[in-house]
């Protein structure tokens, strides 16, 4: 990876720009990706002045954005299609019920924490659509949300400089925290809901 990303390095401007919105686009639409790193990387440029930060992080949080619309709108457009007629047989239609409730009612705060939810950000974007979340606001959010992370981000590259790839360590360990932490959440949320609904069940017996 780190090679992938030395070679971006090397190309003009424009085109170290382009790869950057590009990784963070696909982000969304192929999890995972080097995005991050990526982003860190462009910001050690902009240290030694072959890149300007504002056309960094501008560049990569519209990618950001972008990429989060297209998926929110694949899950608008097919996403009942998707989980809701069994293409997906392990998801239960039900269960694709209670995840639209969780995100009318929390969803805009997820969206908030979206970029800072390593590991989630394509399944969160696809959700949104899903539960046709309203799109102008959550394209606010996505946006707010992504530049506050990508700032974080290309300043770190800025600080580091040549030594980026120390950076590496340190956002592989928080993606892996965050990650398992969302999941120990969910598992959570779920056992909370098959409990109450075994108690129903047994109330209704």
């Amino acid at each position: 990876m780190d090679e992938f990303i030395q070679e971006i390095l090397s190309l003009s401007p424009a085109l170290i720009l382009l790869a950057v919105f590009a990784i963070a686009f696909l982000e969304n639409i192929f999890p995972p990706s080097p995005s991050d790193i990526m982003i860190v990387a462009a910001g050690s440029l902009v240290g030694v002045g072959t890149l300007g930060f504002t056309e960094t992080l501008l560049t990569a949080t519209a990618g950001s954005t972008l990429g989060f619309v297209v998926m929110y709108k694949i899950g608008d457009w097919f996403g009942d299609h998707i989980l809701e007629e069994g293409k997906i047989r392990f998801i239960p239609a039900e269960s694709v019920k209670k995840v639209e409730g969780w995100f009318r009612r929390y969803g805009y705060w997820i969206i908030v924490a979206n970029r800072f939810l390593a590991g989630t950000r394509a399944v969160v974007s696809f959700f949104a659509g899903v539960s046709e979340l309203n799109l102008s606001v959550t394209v606010l959010l996505c946006l707010i949300s992504a530049l506050a992370w990508n700032s974080i981000l290309v300043a770190g590259g800025y600080l580091l400089g040549h030594n980026w790839e120390r950076i590496t360590f340190y956002l592989t360990s928080y993606t892996q925290i965050v990650t398992g932490l969302v999941i120990v959440v969910l598992l959570l949320l779920i056992a909370n809901y098959l409990y109450k609904r075994n108690n129903r069940a047994r109330t209704g017996d």
